[in-house]
């Protein structure tokens, strides 16, 4: 039966043999689970190296070409894969009116791609584990990475919507639980996977507080108006964001981190099209290890202000959208 997101219902269970007290909360028809202080783990945040991080500069015509069978192939081997973008097709299929501005050459799977990523349902985290682990190598990507065509269509997505997103940089917060994170002032790190936040700091706090973010992010996206969650005003993160650790510090129990963004940072470009077009001869895709725009960005110190002209005329998001295929 469905549940109304009006309705918060709370339920507490108690686990005998850890005596942790799990409060399990429903808000806006999404599920999060808190425990007590002392079940956070520490993990430190670092560039995420194992992460998958393809932008598929300049080969976005093969890939075109080869997602519709590949789609085929993992709809049918991965069910939570298939029963969110059916939901989240037939939610576009009603939404798709409403929308009064699409970027240029921006695909009804690319919007599919983003609800079915927001569904109140296990994908994201299956997805994410996925991407972090799926850049370990090319041939495990190749192998072993069952999401290649959700991954495709969401970094499409996000690189198109980016383009045309005003402001340029958002100030956005994210909370986690469970995780205690650590990181090292003045230190670069990515998260590595499609990470979600949102600009109302307050709409973080059911998702956990063991772990705060301050974030300062250029090429997260606004996704308002491409997910089941629309009052969360989310803004996705990609797994290539390069960002600079501005703070970290505690406050009782809790670790705060401030993140500043720095670039686009890749390893990996156009795996997929290489495997299956260049086997024998030389690619012409760029390499993925340096972005091509490199954001080194004034911020306003005072404020954390962005200089929203500046910046897009560095990073060149006034190029073609032909430029982002």
């Amino acid at each position: 039966m469905a549940v109304s997101p009006l309705v918060c219902s709370t339920h507490i269970v108690i686990l005998m043999s850890d005596v942790i007290f799990i409060l399990l909360i429903q808000v806006d028809g999404r599920q999060t689970s808190k425990r007590d202080i002392f079940s956070a783990k520490e993990s430190f945040l670092d560039m995420a190296r194992s992460s998958f991080d393809d932008q598929y500069k300049g080969c976005g015509d093969i890939m075109e070409a080869e997602i519709p069978q590949l789609f085929q192939t993992e709809y049918a081997m991965n069910k939570e894969f298939a029963d969110a973008w059916d939901t989240a097709t037939f939610k576009w299929e009603k939404e798709k009116k409403r929308q009064t501005f699409l970027p240029k050459g921006f695909k009804d799977e690319y919007a599919i791609a983003l609800l079915a990523y927001t569904i109140n349902g296990p994908l994201h985290k299956i997805f994410n584990e996925g991407v972090r682990q799926a850049g370990k190598s090319k041939e495990y990507y190749l192998r072993n990475f069952n999401f290649k065509v959700l991954h495709y269509y969401l970094t499409k997505a996000l690189l198109l919507l980016d383009v045309v997103e005003t402001p340029a940089c958002h100030k956005v917060f994210r909370g986690i639980r469970g995780v205690r994170f650590k990181a090292e002032s003045q230190t670069p790190i990515r998260f590595g996977q499609f990470t979600s936040s949102s600009m109302n700091d307050q709409n973080t706090l059911q998702f956990g507080e063991d772990t705060f973010f301050n974030i300062y992010t250029c090429y997260g996206v606004s996704i308002r108006n491409f997910s089941f969650f629309p009052g969360e005003d989310e803004v996705l993160i990609p797994p290539f964001e390069k960002f600079k650790v501005t703070n970290f510090s505690k406050e009782g129990n809790r670790n705060l981190i401030t993140l500043k963004s720095l670039e686009k940072s890749s390893i990996y470009n156009c795996e997929l099209a290489k495997e299956r077009k260049c086997k024998s001869r030389r690619c012409p895709f760029n390499s993925g290890k340096k972005s091509a725009q490199t954001t080194l960005f004034m911020y306003s110190q005072a404020e954390g202000e962005v200089d929203e002209a500046h910046w897009r005329q560095y990073i060149g998001l006034k190029l073609t959208h032909s430029q982002y295929y």
